[in-house]
């Protein structure tokens, strides 16, 4: 008997403690949503800035990216035309260069929707200033949402390395406290299975981690 009341009492102690550390790390709660844009407020595309295929002599792509708007909405849209080269080569793009700290965030999110024949794109991050060749750049694939607008989540975990395109073994991973440029692209297919090519569209209502 003595020794049943002795284990009750280190439970009802054990379930105390429990009930004081909850109690005690109850205001703790996971970071808010941190909006990197947000098209259906004040962010504009002014900042952003063509990167296709151009910037070589071979390349023949192009992209812009524009708000869209009237009395009932606001987004932003990405229009690509990738002329890929015969291996599938090409990729049509634009990109922001900023600042941007997002510690305590684990994934990355687009609310968007794609239309055209093809809805491959890819999100493309730089950190600490090395955002220019010969420095790799940080890329995670997705397929945009046709017909209605859904969110795309993109792990930061799920970010790889690349330098034009191509899959590259690194020990650096992104440093998602020192992000200094992040990019949309379609892509072409030279390392790819689809071979992309054409006009595609991207709506765009907002980017942001989470």
């Amino acid at each position: 008997m003595a020794r049943f009341t002795s284990v009750s009492l280190f439970f009802v102690a054990l379930f105390i403690v429990i009930e004081i550390i909850l109690t005690e790390n109850s205001h703790i709660t996971s970071p808010k949503p941190q909006y990197i844009f947000d098209f259906t407020k004040g962010d504009d595309v002014y900042g952003w800035t063509e990167q296709s295929d151009t910037v070589r002599s071979v390349g023949m792509s192009k992209a812009v990216f524009v708000l869209h708007e009237n009395t009932e909405f606001r987004r932003a849209i990405f229009f690509a035309l990738l002329n890929p080269q015969s291996n599938g080569a090409g990729f049509a793009g634009i990109r922001a260069q900023q600042f941007y700290d997002l510690t305590g965030h684990s994934k990355l999110q687009i609310l968007c929707r794609g239309q055209g024949q093809y809805n491959g794109f890819k999100i493309v991050l730089r950190h600490k200033g090395l955002n220019d060749e010969p420095n790799y750049s940080f890329e995670q694939y997705f397929q945009a949402p046709k017909d209605e607008f859904a969110i795309r989540t993109l792990p930061f975990c799920d970010f790889k390395a690349y330098y034009r395109g191509k899959r590259v073994n690194n020990n650096e991973t992104l440093d998602i406290s020192q992000i200094t440029s992040i990019g949309i692209q379609m892509y072409g297919g030279v390392y790819q299975t689809v071979k992309q090519k054409g006009p595609a569209t991207l709506e765009v209502d907002w980017i942001r981690a989470i």
